[in-house]
């Protein structure tokens, strides 16, 4: 660690010790047990060895690690093949007397089936948690006279990340993270990102959008100054009900009355859905059959990295990692390539670093390759904007090349019509047909209005046909319907 790393260190530690104080004149502190609990009341998971509860549990993720001496001091490495450990917390919460006294571990206020981190295996959200950076001392005394004047809302607790806080809001009642509940829950959690983080509370202009999933440093644990500079959790307000937060997103763009409406259809039950789409039920319920997608060419994976290579900012290098994850999974790309490539830009974004102190370790690559996983396919293409900071152009042949994406519309044309007679009697091709083929060689571009302005075809009429072809896509067309 050189002299100007060293002294920035000890800057962002004398920061850390201020904002504790602060916190303490005013706020009561609470020991992580306590914390926790509080997040996850008792009952709220399986008991250990219990496993007719068949309850979820909370999964926490430990990047090991060893100590190496060097010339001024001790520095931390990762242990082993750089992999995270996870830890299942039962309803006892015992477990987290052996995550205390670690350097890097994070929790997310969510339960799972499983030992899996996934959206697929997620239970209930306790909690909806923002990560704001760029916090100082008037930053952090602004943040606290915002939430006192209701400008934004309250938190529950208060948490001293080391470089910058997390505002934890424990639900009232747990959200069941059914997929149109996370979507929903999405959606609300990017809406009130842009509210909390304003030029007040953070230093940093752009927010950084995190999706619901998004894992924390648990409280106990070390901060990213090291274990003497734990994070520290201070009581701060109630619990809230999830519909109260919708009023601090301003109704001005109709965002407000968007996010209503999909809380709304997502209070369907699994009862009331197996009932109204049983069809549904059956395959992703019962059968639990994998949604379909399709598998994209490499040159996908090979456009973003070199774009994520080049054009990411500080603030978005860990979500670049991530959606490059993603990328693999859905393009096929070979576990230990993926490592090899993000690994390989470790460096490069290290060296990015506006401060020593914020640094881009190789915590961050492991943890951000978590999203090589199966479920994450189908993360949809505006998020992926949102998070990494970059624009995302639609590319109308899904990455491949014109002789190839012709090829394959002539034989969805031909396996819909199943001869090369495909125009309607009247020399045509019918509007249904079109869209069809349309969305079946498009599966990423899910917006009518999008449909619409590519074919030049009437909204009006792909919302016609919209849902019952999204249907047929799942089920498999039935060739009649698109003559």
């Amino acid at each position: 660690m050189t002299m100007d790393q060293q002294a920035a260190l000890e800057r962002q530690r004398a920061l850390y010790r201020e904002k504790n104080a602060h916190l303490r004149q005013y706020l009561e502190t609470v020991d992580p047990f306590e914390f926790y609990r509080e997040i996850f009341p008792e009952g709220s998971f399986e008991r250990k060895g219990h496993y007719e509860d068949a309850k979820g549990n909370a999964i926490a993720l430990t990047v090991p690690k060893k100590q190496n001496s060097r010339e001024n001091g001790v520095a931390l490495e990762i242990e082993g093949d750089g992999r995270a450990r996870r830890h299942l917390i039962t309803d006892e919460l015992q477990e987290l007397g052996e995550i205390q006294d670690t350097d890097f571990t994070i929790m997310s206020p969510i339960s799972y089936f499983g030992r899996q981190r996934s959206g697929k295996n997620a239970r209930y959200l306790y909690a909806i948690v923002f990560d704001l950076d760029g916090v100082g001392m008037p930053q952090l005394r602004d943040t606290l006279h915002q939430m006192n004047k209701d400008i934004i809302p309250k938190a529950t607790f208060i948490v001293n990340s080391g470089t910058g806080l997390h505002l934890y809001y424990v639900l009232t009642e747990p959200v069941p993270m059914y997929p149109q509940n996370q979507k929903t829950l999405k959606e609300l959690k990017y809406a009130l990102t842009r509210q909390i983080w304003n030029r007040f509370t953070s230093s940093i202009r752009e927010p950084q959008m995190q999706g619901i999933l998004q894992g924390f440093r648990v409280v106990g644990s070390g901060s990213k100054l090291g274990r003497d500079y734990p994070v520290v959790a201070f009581r701060f307000g109630d619990a809230v009900e999830l519909e109260k937060l919708l009023d601090y997103i301003p109704d001005s763009n109709g965002e407000q009355q968007r996010i209503q409406a999909l809380m709304r259809k997502s209070r369907l039950s699994l009862a009331e859905a197996k009932a109204k789409y049983p069809d549904w039920y059956e395959r992703r319920i019962v059968k639990k059959e994998r949604r379909g997608r399709w598998t994209v060419k490499r040159d996908l994976y090979d456009w973003w990295l070199h774009r994520i290579s080049d054009e990411i900012k500080v603030g978005h290098r860990f979500y670049g990692i991530m959606t490059l994850a993603i990328y693999a999974k859905k393009c096929d790309i070979d576990e230990e390539e993926l490592r090899e490539d993000a690994f390989g830009l470790l460096q490069r974004y290290d060296d990015m670093s506006v401060e020593d102190i914020n640094r881009f370790t190789k915590d961050d690559v492991v943890c951000a390759l978590e999203m090589f996983n199966e479920d994450y396919v189908t993360f949809p293409r505006d998020d992926i904007a949102k998070i990494s900071g970059l624009s995302m152009p639609v590319n109308k042949r899904n990455w491949r090349k014109r002789a190839d994406h012709v090829k394959l519309m002539n034989f969805v044309r031909d396996e819909i019509n199943g001869n090369k007679d495909w125009r309607n009697k009247n020399g045509q091709p019918s509007k249904r047909g079109i869209i069809f083929e349309y969305m079946r060689s498009h599966p990423d571009v899910k917006k009518k209005t999008e449909i619409a302005r590519d074919l030049q075809i009437d909204r009006g009429t792909v919302a016609k046909y919209y849902d019952g072809i999204m249907q047929d896509l799942q089920q498999g067309p039935r060739d009649k319907r698109y003559s």
